[in-house]
């Protein structure tokens, strides 16, 4: 059989698995947590637990419902769908009462290892958007033995925190208004007495074409009132812009993130087409060729903004199953 057709076959096969568990009920997810060395992780999950194991990642501002319509789906299809509540959100909590509440890039990248050594997963795949992509993205950059395959919500993530961060185009800082916000103290005051309605108008306002229900957004919003929610947000904004500190244990790892590394693992690329926190165009980049050396696809989803696994389940279940098919 050549190459082709052996590819061939497993899209499709991927694609037929993808029908199946579009037709089939979903199944319920379980509320589950474990404990690493810093944090006690809440996580849902759905499917077999022999099944082989996907790390679902969700962002700020959201918490791990933001897959309740994708985890079934790869459920369906065999798989073991964890999806964590990342630090400051939701059941996660950490275990030190004393410990700094911060949550610069490295940490929340070491956090999805730890999650993953800590449920005594050897190899997994991985899927996230915003700040959960940014950390699948480390995770995959930095472990790329432990890697299967990766679904990237968001382009190339990883930023650059020990240098300058120079400014984008005008329109682009309008849009991150709220980042600039939070390096102020008011803005921390903002976060903390308004946190509901903040998180709700950045919904709005990064998915323009998104009609989401108050059902819907008042099931995530519980997420926010966790302790650590206003400390961990501030600090993960005031650090990338060098106006708060990291952690120590992690220096020599932000240094090496600052040089942009590639992610060697097999990667798909899906953006929203209305995402007002960064449109990409209809062509494959340079920069994506080159960050990206085993890029195995990449899509512009219309009628989508920054929240993909919400507003089009469906393409990132197919995306996922398609990846994971291409990769065994």
């Amino acid at each position: 059989m050549t190459s082709m057709a052996h590819t061939r076959r497993r899209l499709l096969q991927a694609a037929a698995a993808a029908g199946l568990a579009q037709r089939l009920p979903a199944q319920a997810s379980t509320a589950r947590s474990v404990q690493t060395a810093v944090l006690n992780i809440g996580y849902l999950e759905n499917g077999p637990v022999q099944g082989f194991p996907l790390i679902l990642l969700h962002g700020f501002p959201d918490d791990a419902h933001a897959y309740d319509d994708v985890a079934p789906r790869l459920a369906t299809a065999g798989y073991r769908a964890l999806v964590p509540y990342l630090r400051g959100y939701g059941p996660t909590r950490f275990l030190d009462a004393a410990a700094p509440r911060m949550a610069e890039q490295a940490a929340i990248g070491q956090d999805v290892m730890d999650f993953a050594d800590a449920l005594n997963l050897p190899r997994f795949a991985l899927a996230g958007f915003d700040w959960g992509g940014r950390a699948a993205a480390i995770a995959a950059a930095l472990h790329p033995d432990r890697v299967r395959a990766l679904i990237l919500m968001n382009g190339y993530p990883i930023q650059n925190t020990v240098g300058p961060f120079p400014p984008g185009p005008p329109e682009a800082e309008q849009h991150l208004w709220y980042q600039w916000y939070f390096n102020i103290e008011r803005g921390r005051a903002g976060l903390a007495a308004n946190r509901r309605a903040l998180c709700r108008l950045l919904w709005q306002t990064w998915s323009p074409t998104w009609r989401f229900t108050d059902e819907t957004y008042n099931r995530t919003a519980p997420a926010f009132d966790n302790p650590d929610f206003v400390d961990v947000v501030i600090h993960s904004y005031r650090h990338r812009l060098g106006n708060a500190s990291g952690e120590a244990r992690f220096r020599a790892v932000e240094l090496q993130l600052a040089q942009r590394p590639k992610i060697q693992v097999p990667t798909t690329l899906l953006y929203g087409g209305d995402d007002l926190l960064g449109r990409a165009g209809p062509e494959t980049t340079a920069a994506e060729r080159t960050l990206f050396p085993s890029l195995v696809a990449r899509r512009v989803i219309p009628g989508a903004g920054h929240f993909l696994p919400r507003e089009k389940p469906d393409a990132v279940s197919s995306a996922m199953l398609e990846l994971l098919a291409a990769t065994r």
